[in-house]
Order: structure tokens, then C-alpha cells, then sequence
């Protein structure tokens, strides 16, 4: 069977406390290392969703309801699901990876580049189904 993890993909999270969000894949680890001996990925997914906008809303308005919570984590394939979509965000592999997670500090830094580049490429109108929230 080929390889379908790879970077920029959508998955959803399963389980644990981000289950049944949207991430993007950031460094996918089919093989596994040897602290996490099994295939798993560096995810960057939503945490908050952007709410629904209208016409009639005033710009500070629009600016807070356009606003999303973001999250980076490692998480192992079994609690992965991908989807046919991928989203080509590009993520600064020096400011996010599996290193920084450790520390505190960079993992706000981390998070903060993420939601830059997501808040971006929302305002840009494309891929809208990554950044509504899933119904089920």
C-alpha cells in the first residue's frame, strides 16, 4: 500500500482532547523514531473555529469573529484520520517541529507562526471546508 500521510494533508484528530478537529500534517514519521516507536506525525490543526460572518457586521466585528485557536502536536497514526484534502500552508519547519515542543516558550512561538499562516489563508477565501467545523 502507498504512503498517504504526507505534508499538507488534512486529517482529523480522533482522540484525545483536540478529537474531531482538522489539522494540517507537518512532518510525517512512517517508521517511527526511537522514542515513539510507531508511525506517527507533526500535526498543526484548529483548535477554534472562525465563527460565521455577514454583510451587515462592523470591521472590529468581523476582525474578532475571523480570529482561530491553534494547536501543534505530535500525534500517532492510529488516532489520525486523512482525508482526499490537502492545504499547501507553508509552515516554517525551523519555528515548528518536533524539538520546540519541549520547551514552553517556543511551543507558544510555534503556535503563534501557525495561526499567522492559517489566519492568512483563511482571509484568502480558499480551501473553506478545512476551516469550518466538523459536524458529527
Amino acid at each position: 500500500m502507498g504512503k498517504f500521510m504526507k505534508p499538507n494533508k488534512v486529517v482529523l484528530v480522533l482522540n484525545g482532547r483536540y478529537a474531531g478537529r482538522k489539522a494540517i500534517i507537518v512532518k510525517n514519521q512512517d517508521e517511527g523514531t526511537n522514542d515513539r516507536p510507531y508511525g506517527h506525525a507533526l500535526v498543526a490543526g484548529i483548535d477554534r473555529y472562525p465563527r460565521k460572518v455577514t454583510k451587515r457586521m462592523s470591521k472590529a466585528n468581523l476582525k474578532r469573529r475571523t480570529k482561530l485557536k491553534t494547536f501543534v502536536k505530535v500525534v500517532n497514526y492510529n488516532h489520525l484520520m486523512p482525508t482526499r484534502y490537502s492545504v499547501d500552508v507553508n509552515v516554517d519547519k525551523a519555528v515548528v517541529n518536533k524539538e520546540v515542543l519541549r520547551d514552553p516558550s517556543q511551543k507558544k512561538k510555534a503556535r503563534r507562526e501557525v495561526k499567522a499562516k492559517l489566519e492568512e489563508r483563511y482571509k484568502t477565501g480558499k480551501n473553506k471546508w478545512f476551516f469550518q467545523k466538523l459536524r458529527f
